[in-house]
């Protein structure tokens, strides 16, 4: 988080609960998830797709089981990959038990659909046994017919009662561990809906845009709905629900984090749009070093500007600077000062070498830091 006080978010304040070995809420850092496409019926397929994601810097991983062959695979699934699993479970109550037997992480359930109180009461009793916590999964699409007849329409008084009626079938259960999510497709509605949420409870809230579309009109419309609920501290985990890769979604997701300063994960690219003052093409440099960088985890900071009216500025603010020139050759920055030049033709190989090598010291950097943590928490010899 940035120390100039008009960057600082103030973040709602909520109960935290755990899913799997990740926390939500509290004071924890707000997580990414995505959700699979795979038949879940298919495990082998299921899981190389929720390792693309991990690879991505996914949290938390949501699998559809409408079935009971798809709950026999979950098991499998759960111990196969490193993150935790949230299981989408729809009016069936016997797979939200399954599920949890499974190794689930977490239900994806509305409990006013589950059936009988009896019925929330064992899908309960299943989630205390196993450690499952649960999310209440509130949908614009799919309202109770009492409250679309109440309302005429979704709108967001009808999503926050739909939320707080679903959360009371767990309450008079004696279970606090879960989250609630108010989706809707349109961002007033969900951004509303959430904001009366947030109001009314304590609860953690998974935030999204639900059906937002593909990924370019898909991420606008996310970032503007997710962005706002964020920048007004609402939101402890995310979901961008695109109609592309589920990796894809995570990048989004890390995307809109990064921009607003509340996490930092890989390298943040900063770059000009290019104009005809350009010392190098900077639409294709980008394109190549987003690809040839995808696998740094580490947070840094990268500066790309075609030309110097800007390009020292932006380097004061980063990690490393490249900064167009003139004869094919750019200056380089570290640390926001200058450093030294580089050629075009071998740019973008001297960019990745150092984005490389910084990555590589921070992340021995933090080794030695939880290496010496490590030591203070043992007892001195007698």
């Amino acid at each position: 988080m940035s120390y100039r006080p008009y960057q600082q978010i103030e973040r709602r304040k909520s109960r935290q609960i755990m899913v799997g070995r990740v926390p939500v809420g509290g004071d924890a850092p707000i997580t990414v998830q995505t959700m699979t496409n795979t038949p879940t019926e298919d495990a082998a397929a299921t899981i190389a797709q929720i390792r693309r994601a991990e690879l991505a810097g996914v949290d938390i991983v949501r699998v559809s089981c409408p079935t009971e062959e798809a709950t026999a695979a979950l098991a499998e699934i759960v111990r196969e990959v490193n993150v935790p699993i949230v299981a989408d479970i729809h009016f069936h109550y016997r797979r939200a038990i399954e599920a949890a037997q499974a190794g689930a992480a977490c239900l994806r359930i509305n409990p006013g659909n589950i059936g009988s109180p009896e019925r929330v009461k064992e899908v309960v009793r299943a989630a205390r046994d196993h450690g499952c916590s649960i999310r209440i999964g509130v949908n614009a699409g799919s309202l109770e017919k009492h409250l679309l007849e109440k309302y005429g329409e979704p709108n967001p008084e009808a999503l926050v009662e739909s939320a707080l009626w679903h959360a009371d079938h767990l309450l008079q259960n004696d279970f606090h561990e879960f989250k609630i999510s108010v989706k809707a497709s349109d961002v007033f509605l969900a951004v509303a809906a959430y904001q009366q949420l947030a109001e009314a409870c304590d609860h953690p809230l998974h935030i999204g845009i639900t059906e937002a579309g593909g990924k370019r009109t898909g991420t606008v419309k996310s970032s503007i709905g997710l962005g706002s609920l964020l920048w007004a501290g609402i939101g402890d985990t995310l979901r961008v629900s695109l109609s592309a890769e589920p990796e894809e979604e995570v990048h989004v997701g890390w995307d809109i984090l990064k921009s607003l300063g509340i996490r930092h994960r890989g390298v943040k690219i900063i770059s000009c749009p290019s104009c005809a003052r350009q010392g190098f093409n900077v639409i294709k440099t980008v394109e190549a070093l987003e690809e040839r960088l995808a696998h740094i985890e580490q947070p840094i900071s990268l500066s790309i500007i075609g030309c110097v009216v800007n390009g020292p500025g932006e380097a004061l603010m980063t990690d490393i600077g490249l900064t167009g020139g003139g004869a094919g050759t750019h200056m380089v920055y570290s640390a926001g000062r200058t450093s030294h030049t580089t050629r075009s033709d071998d740019m973008v190989d001297h960019i990745v070498g150092l984005v490389e090598a910084r990555a590589a010291q921070l992340a021995a950097e933090k080794e030695a830091a939880k290496a010496a943590e490590a030591a203070a928490l043992v007892p001195a010899a007698e």
